[in-house]
């Protein structure tokens, strides 16, 4: 049916179709901007194991309330000796012990003796240094000594990891594995933390359907709320998937507004320009549109709403506009929310094999694979989710380039 454009609307035999173009765009760097200042870090905390605090951010300072290590020990295998003794090698020493870790020394070092030691092994009293099992000799219990030992050879000195008193992590420290040790060496068991931040993701569209029922002509399945869902755990957040809603306003009002309590809305689809796009209406009627399209590709119709003081966000329903800008501006403000620093985004410098194309007037994020050295183009178009699922990362073209020739070399944050 031949259709014609008329005024904002879009006649289609004679049913006038209303659309609502988005006529001013951010820039990406004004939309993070206005995002991240809406985004607010989570206050509530909870004592965790240390079996679950990885990756948690510590909301306390943790003290050594020991030395660490609490006893001066054995760096290495071999012998403790008195340093004084084995100045003038070879020297013949009497063994008068065997010393694990774990064990409590019974004998007394002197210049006369020396001990067996194994790695960890607490010093025993008398000797002040240890000479490797390389460097020596044994027949029966006596040991000769080739080498000469300096004080402190081959020890590690009590405290020289921690002091007691000392601060061993901060507040708002992302704890690693090795902090989750630290943490450990110092005997604590468990640590608080702050609490996850919590996300609700829901998708919105009269032709979306949940993997795993029929899928009538004319409909798709819901990529966006488990491709998001997947996002946000694995950034740490608790994530609550919300029921498709169909393409009605009242539907769409209530399920945004029975999702507030959650840290972070984020509903997809319904945030474009057509008739059925009513998402900037649902905003609007709950609380304050912050922004509504932004100057970039894929993703061009994404809205931030203030909605009884919850950052509110809709994102475009096709899945490669959608999980591009996820990785774009939802990462940034999940990390600000959960209280942790920039997540890093792994990078590589490579070549490109083929040519690909900017917007010019819009940041572009081109998707593409890395194969032996070189840069593939992966992007198919919007809707794709292929485009996503078959790249290892994305490059970012920015505004005013058109294209990239073959063999230029680009950067690619990898996914």
């Amino acid at each position: 049916m031949p259709a014609r454009v008329v005024a904002m609307g879009l006649r289609v035999g004679r049913r006038l179709i209303h659309m609502r173009p988005l006529t001013t765009l951010l820039s990406v760097e004004e939309a993070m901007e206005r995002l991240l200042d809406e985004v607010r870090p989570v206050e509530g905390t909870e004592r965790v194991s240390l079996f679950d605090a990885g990756g948690r951010v510590l909301a306390e300072d943790v003290l050594a309330f020991i030395d660490v290590p609490a006893f001066d020990r054995a760096a290495m295998d071999g012998y403790a000796v008195v340093a004084a003794a084995t100045v003038s090698p070879p020297v013949a020493l009497r063994c008068v012990e065997a010393l694990y870790a774990g064990s409590t020394p019974r004998a007394r070092v002197v210049a006369q003796t020396c001990c067996e030691i194994a790695t960890g092994a607490p010093l025993p009293p008398g000797a002040d240094a240890v000479v490797m099992v390389e460097h020596t000799r044994r027949q029966g219990d006596l040991i000769e000594i080739e080498r000469p030992a300096r004080p402190s050879q081959h020890v590690t000195r009590r405290g020289s990891d921690m002091r007691e008193g000392e601060r061993v992590l901060e507040a708002g420290t992302v704890l690693s594995p090795a902090r989750v040790g630290a943490a450990a060496a110092v005997g604590r068991k468990d640590l608080l933390v702050y609490r996850r931040p919590r996300v609700k993701v829901g998708s919105t569209g009269n032709e979306v359907v949940e993997p795993g029922e029929p899928l009538p002509p004319g409909h798709v399945y819901n990529i966006n709320t488990w491709s998001l869902c997947a996002l946000f755990r694995e950034l740490g957040c608790d994530v609550e998937p919300l029921p498709i809603a169909p393409d009605d306003e009242a539907v769409i009002r209530e399920r945004v507004a029975g999702a507030l309590d959650a840290d972070l809305v984020v509903i997809t689809g319904g945030s474009s320009v057509g008739e059925k796009d009513v998402l900037q209406d649902v905003f609007a009627q709950l609380g304050e549109i912050v922004f509504h399209g932004i100057a970039i590709k894929p993703g061009k119709p994404t809205m931030l709403a203030r909605i009884q003081g919850r950052p509110v966000i809709g994102m475009p329903g096709y899945p490669t506009s959608c999980l591009s800008n996820a990785y774009q501006f939802l990462i940034p403000a999940i990390d600000r929310l959960a209280r942790r620093p920039s997540s890093r985004r792994f990078k590589r410098s490579v070549p490109l094999s083929e040519p690909i194309s900017g917007a010019g007037e819009r940041h572009t994020l081109y998707t593409v694979r890395l194969t032996d050295g070189v840069a593939a183009a992966a992007f198919k178009e919007s809707g794709a989710i292929t485009s996503m699922s078959r790249a290892d990362g994305y490059v970012a073209i920015p505004v005013g380039t058109r294209q990239l020739e073959a063999g230029d070399v680009v950067e690619v944050t990898l996914l």
